[in-house]
């Protein structure tokens, strides 16, 4: 099963980083990457660009409406994804909590993979049959 793991980073506490604090960090998390890679539990991953290049949308009199940035002000920043590729939730819990990023103050959010193939599938045969 996948599980989607959101990390979260302080801003603040990162660019108090120096270079070679940067460095290390990074080396280590993708050293542990390359693990679950090699594990076969590695099923994608991205890293996200500052919150200030975001756009939030949402709806509003009959139209999608933008905000820059994120919707929600909070110390905290989602900095990327990861997908792991688990037993079960325990599995994917076990293979994040040993993750070097928790050790520089991120934190990661963990929630399993919504399987929406059988609401597509559906949803494709309504839509075959809809005259236009």
């Amino acid at each position: 099963m996948k599980y989607i793991c959101f990390g979260y980073y302080d801003k603040d506490k990162f660019d108090g980083m120096t270079e070679d604090e940067r460095n290390a960090m990074f080396d280590t998390c993708f050293t542990y990457d390359d693990h679950l890679r090699a594990n076969g539990h590695w099923a994608g991953g991205e890293a996200l660009q500052s919150a200030e290049t975001a756009l939030t949308l949402h709806w509003k009199d009959g139209k999608a409406i933008t905000t820059d940035g994120p919707y929600v002000e909070t110390r905290e920043q989602l900095g990327g994804i990861l997908v792991l590729d688990a037993r079960d939730m325990n599995h994917a819990v076990q293979l994040i909590a040993q993750h070097p990023a928790l050790r520089y103050g991120n934190t990661f959010e963990v929630r399993p993979v919504g399987d929406m193939s059988e609401i597509m599938k559906a949803s494709e045969e309504r839509r075959r049959h809809t005259v236009r």
